[in-house]
């Protein structure tokens, strides 16, 4: 089970990769939270957090029930809030926080 203090490395595409394709690794990350909760509590805060600031509140619920099938706005989902870990190795020369 996922938990804070954990840290992970996010994936372009994980599952459904088909035999010899390559896993793209993108960055290390440390997760601070999980926790489960109902969708419609979702802020504006946390839409710009997610890269959604342009969309309202009630655009974003729309857009992930459309997106996710049996959603609805009141279906637990799980966030996850993580932080980029600054790679100390010359694996990521040009890393860059505020580009990711």
């Amino acid at each position: 089970m996922l938990a804070a203090g954990d840290r992970v490395t996010l994936c372009r595409k994980v599952m459904g990769r088909r035999r010899g394709e390559p896993l793209v690794r993108i960055v290390d990350v440390e997760i601070l939270s999980v926790r489960r909760e109902p969708l419609n509590v979702i802020g504006g805060d946390d839409l710009a957090a997610e890269g959604f600031a342009a969309m309202s509140v009630e655009e974003f619920i729309e857009f992930f029930c459309a997106s996710h099938r049996g959603c609805q706005p009141a279906t637990e989902v799980t966030r996850i809030e993580w932080r980029y870990i600054e790679p100390s190795s010359p694996l990521f020369p040009d890393f860059n926080t505020n580009s990711l």
